[in-house]
C-alpha cells in the first residue's frame, strides 16, 4: 500500500497477507482523490471520517493531503492495530484510529464531518442502507461530501443526496453532497 501524494508521498506500508481488507486499488484511490480535489480544498484542513477503513489507505492518504482531523473507524483488531502503527510511523496526531463497528458509531456520532468515505465489504447486506445512515443522522456538514466505494451490482442513483458515479476496474464510487441548508444537529 503506498500514500499517492501530500506530505507522506510515495511512502510504503506492508499489509499483512494474512488481512481480509483489501485496499483500494492506487488505480482507483488515484481517480478518487482527482475528483475530490474539484469538491474539498484540502488546504484548508477539512475533517473526515473513514468507515470500514480496513488497512487505513484512505485514512493516511487524508492526512497526508491535508485533513485537520480523521477519525479512522474499523472492527478487526488486526487492521486497527495496523491502521494504528501506520499513523504512529508517520509521527501524526491528525488521525483517531477507532475499533468499533461502523454501524454503532455512525449511531451514535454527534460530530459533522466535511467527508465522509466508506468502504464496507461489496457483499454487505446492509451496504444498501449506508447512504440514510449517513444523512438520517446527520453526519455532513453543510455542503459535505460522502463516498461509498462499492461493487458493480449495488446503484445509489435514485437516492436523494447522490451527484455522482465513477468506476475504476472493479471498484465503484458513489458520492453524494449534503444541501447547504443541513441542520446543526444530528437527528435523534
Amino acid at each position: 500500500m503506498r500514500v499517492i501524494n501530500g506530505i507522506y508521498k510515495r511512502r510504503r506500508f506492508d499489509v499483512p497477507r494474512t488481512f481480509k481488507a483489501r485496499p483500494t486499488t492506487d488505480f482507483a484511490k488515484e481517480g478518487l482523490f482527482a475528483i475530490l480535489e474539484n469538491y474539498l480544498d484540502f488546504e484548508d484542513g477539512p475533517t473526515a471520517l473513514d468507515l470500514f477503513a480496513g488497512t487505513g489507505s484512505i485514512s493516511i492518504e487524508l492526512v497526508s493531503r491535508g485533513c485537520s482531523r480523521v477519525i479512522s473507524v474499523e472492527k478487526d483488531p488486526q487492521h486497527y492495530v495496523f491502521i494504528r502503527k501506520i499513523m504512529n510511523e508517520v509521527k501524526t496526531d491528525k488521525c483517531l484510529p477507532l475499533r468499533a463497528d461502523a454501524f454503532r458509531f455512525a449511531a451514535k456520532c454527534t460530530e459533522q464531518f466535511d467527508f465522509i468515505f466508506a468502504d464496507p465489504p461489496y457483499a454487505l447486506q446492509e451496504l444498501p442502507q449506508i447512504p440514510d445512515l449517513i444523512f438520517n443522522r446527520n453526519l455532513l456538514k453543510p455542503n459535505g461530501l460522502f463516498v461509498l466505494e462499492h461493487g458493480k451490482d449495488a446503484s445509489f442513483e435514485n437516492h436523494p443526496h447522490f451527484i455522482e458515479h465513477r468506476h475504476y476496474g472493479s471498484v465503484n464510487f458513489s458520492f453524494f453532497k449534503a444541501r447547504e441548508t443541513a441542520s446543526a444537529q444530528p437527528t435523534p
